[in-house]
This record gives C-alpha cells, structure tokens and sequence, in this order.
C-alpha cells in the first residue's frame, strides 16, 4: 500500500509517497519540499503536489504537524497555517488519514530506523535502550520533545510541548542575560533559545551592541568556528536536553532535525554533555544516558508513514 507521507514544520512543508506493509514503512520515496511561506495553507501545497511527483496522489495520507495535535483548528506556533480538521480527509480526496504532532512522528521515526541510522553524539556509546523511555529531541524553526516507549513490537509515542517550559538561567552569564530576554519575549521559554532563531537571540543578549547578523549568517559563521555565542548555545541546549530526560523519564535521548547533524563536531567539542550531566544528585543516572543523533534527514517522514502503518495494520 502507497500513502502519502508529511512533515510540515515552522519553515518547510516536506511530502513523500512511502509504501507500508505489516504495520511498517518499507519505503521511502524521493521527497518534496515546498516553503510554508508560499502556500496559503495546507490544501493550497496539497494541491500543487501532483505536478511536483508527475503523478496522482495516492488516496491516504500520514501529516505530521508542528502543532498540538487537540481541537477542530489546528494552529501552528512558528507558521501562519492553521488546518480545520473536520472534512480535511475528503478536502484532501483521501479515503484514511492519520493526523500526529510532528515530533510524534519524529518518535515513530526513530523507532523504525533503528540503530543504524543513529551514531554517538555522547554519553556511553551503546544503543538506545528498548526497555525504557526514550527522549527525542530536537532543535530547528522550534524545538520538540516526544517519549519514545517501546513494548516489543509495539511502538508508543507521546507528544509533548516539553519545548515551551521556562528557560531556568544556570551561571552568572545565563542570569545577566535574562534582562534583555525578557524585553525580547516577555516569557523566555527553552525553544526561544534552543532553536534556529534561539543562536541569534542569545548573542543579543549577551552583546546587545553586536551588529546585526541573519540566523543564516549566524549559524554559517557558528559551524565555521567563528562564533563565541555557539559554545552558550551549545551548554543550554545539553542543560535543556538533560531537563526534558529527566522529566520523560527517559534512559535515552535520540537527537534529530538537520541542525543537530550540521553541527555535531561543535556539539561534541562543547559543553553539551557537561550541562547534560550536571543534575545534583541524579548526575550519576545522567552519565548513563546514551544521547545519539538520528543521522536520517527525513526521519519525520519514514515516522509519519510508520505511525500510519501501525494504526492500519491494527485497524
């Protein structure tokens, strides 16, 4: 069976046909990706997919969104989109149609891919375990955070907005930035600063007289080595990381998103794994912790088609 895979995010909304068989993806097909920007809305991209595959879509569909998956409109955090669920299948000509939070999808990736497609960012160099929750997690237009539970063959996920807990300043540095945060955004939550646009906000807090940099600037320069306020990235997104493990519960964090690929030689030779470690009394339980990073580009896909999938063949 062929179903149409999405991931739409803060920025890009990516589409693939998969197949999928005995609850599993078997396979991926080439995707497209359009920019939210250009298109009103969902419909308006489903639309114009046909001319990008050069063929007719098939008749069900596996979306994941970059937005709580609750009530009739869905609306994005980091993009003007807002999807009304009731009659999306038949305005879209589908037939069946799994909806799930993006990073839900994410999970389900993860857990299809296997450990293959994962290599060790820090922590013990092991695989994520199976027997207990995992943590994925990762930074781009925002941030996710979903549990990964597997019970044999049965994959669960649970998608939460882990993102949007307060940010909570760790050092003299993180505490003088906090003023100009707060002018910035009222509330500080993790995403505002663990995230694409997050690098920018924190050297303006740290150098308010700074010139003005794009985000593209600013992570070309970063991954480049040229870039003091990466290192402050880098040490609040292994303190967030480490906070979100705790909470889930979880004795694995799988990282995701191309960001985190881009830059896993700066990760690994930052304070990432310092600030990931360092939880007081549960430090030891910390170091135990493999954190590896999904190597996949479109983990988001292969997990939107398996979650369909595993809905279908237990339909």
């Amino acid at each position: 069976m062929k179903i149409v895979a999405a991931d739409i995010g803060g920025t890009h909304a990516r589409f693939a046909i998969a197949e999928i068989a005995g609850g599993q993806c078997l396979d991926l097909g080439a995707p497209v990706t359009l920019k939210s920007t250009g298109f009103e809305g969902l419909e308006a991209a489903w639309a114009a997919l046909p001319a990008r595959f050069g063929h007719d879509l098939p008749d069900a569909a596996a979306i994941g969104i970059a937005a709580p998956i609750e009530g009739d409109v869905l609306a994005f955090i980091n993009n003007d989109w807002k999807i009304h669920r009731a009659g999306l299948a038949e305005r879209l000509g589908l037939r069946a149609l799994t909806l799930l939070n993006d990073f839900g999808a994410m999970a389900h990736g993860v857990a299809t891919l296997g450990h293959e497609w994962t290599e060790h960012l820090c922590g013990p160099d092991v695989p994520l375990p199976l027997d207990h929750p995992v943590s994925v997690i990762g930074p781009g237009t925002g941030l996710g955070a979903a549990i990964l539970i597997r019970r044999g063959a049965r994959v669960d996920v649970v998608e939460t907005e882990a993102a949007h807990i307060a940010f909570a300043p760790l050092d003299a540095a993180e505490e003088a930035m906090m003023p100009a945060l707060r002018r910035m955004y009222g509330r500080v939550s993790n995403e505002r600063l663990v995230s694409g646009p997050g690098l920018g906000a924190i050297r303006a807090a740290l150098d308010p007289e700074a010139s003005p940099m794009t985000d593209a600037d600013l992570w070309t320069a970063a991954l480049a080595g040229d870039d003091a306020a990466f290192e402050r990235f880098a040490m609040i997104y292994g303190a967030v990381a480490g906070d979100i493990a705790l909470a889930h519960g979880a004795m694995g964090v799988a990282i995701v998103g191309g960001l985190s690929n881009r830059a896993k030689t700066q990760l690994r030779a930052s304070g990432f794994h310092a600030r990931f470690t360092n939880k007081g009394r549960y430090a030891a339980r910390m170091q135990r912790i493999p954190v590896r990073l999904v190597t996949h580009m479109h983990t988001g896909l292969v997990g939107a088609a398996a979650a369909f999938a595993q809905d279908y063949a237990t339909a």
